[in-house]
């Protein structure tokens, strides 16, 4: 198996404080692994460790190839649903076309919203725009915190669906949730801090 993501004797910290002590763990291709843990043990994190997003660990992390969808969505309410999808893709070096866009959003049932400022959304119409960035890079390994956060069953199906379909095409999902997720393989615990 391919590993997309492997983490050795990992040490995050905040503060003074230990989240995580000495974690290793790897996710290989096709793979769809629940990091799982009480609250304030460190698991959302540890995603943005893996991301880059957060520098306070010691330890290696080797990772391939990632796009990071983080509990918070992530729009400018300011902007329509359209132009914070290509905002997105061109920070990350892509200059996605309206049709790609529209395409990434009928994935996840949400084609309608296209024109919609983000401001005028509900929590769930929000949480698939912004897991609908996920389709546009076509990044192998999926971060995902709580992914299924404010979606209806529904959409909850449909992120299981995409999962499960981004593991057999070769790609990875770790994700951060106390839901079970639909199409998950294994589970990590990561025990430790406060509830």
């Amino acid at each position: 198996m391919t590993a997309l993501l492997e983490i050795q004797s990992v040490t995050v910290t905040r503060g003074r404080r230990a989240l995580i002590t000495d974690l290793s763990m790897r996710v290989d291709a096709g793979c769809a692994m629940e990091l799982r843990g009480a609250n304030g043990t460190g698991k959302s994190t540890l995603l943005r460790c893996i991301a880059g997003l957060y520098p306070d660990y010691e330890g290696r992390i080797d990772v391939q190839d990632a796009a990071y969808v983080g509990h918070a969505d992530g729009l400018s309410g300011l902007l329509t649903v359209e132009e914070n999808l290509r905002w997105y893709g061109c920070l990350a070096g892509q200059k996605p076309d309206a049709s790609r866009i529209v395409g990434a959003l009928a994935r996840l049932d949400a084609q309608m919203l296209t024109r919609r400022p983000c401001r005028t959304l509900s929590a769930g119409q929000r949480r698939r725009v912004a897991l609908a960035r996920l389709l546009l890079l076509e990044r192998r390994l999926w971060l995902l915190d709580e992914p299924l956060t404010a979606l209806d069953a529904q959409g909850a199906r449909l992120i299981g669906s995409l999962i499960e379909e981004h593991c057999r095409q070769g790609g990875a999902v770790l994700a951060a949730t106390h839901a079970d997720l639909p199409g998950a393989h294994a589970q990590t615990w990561i025990d430790g801090g406060a509830t």
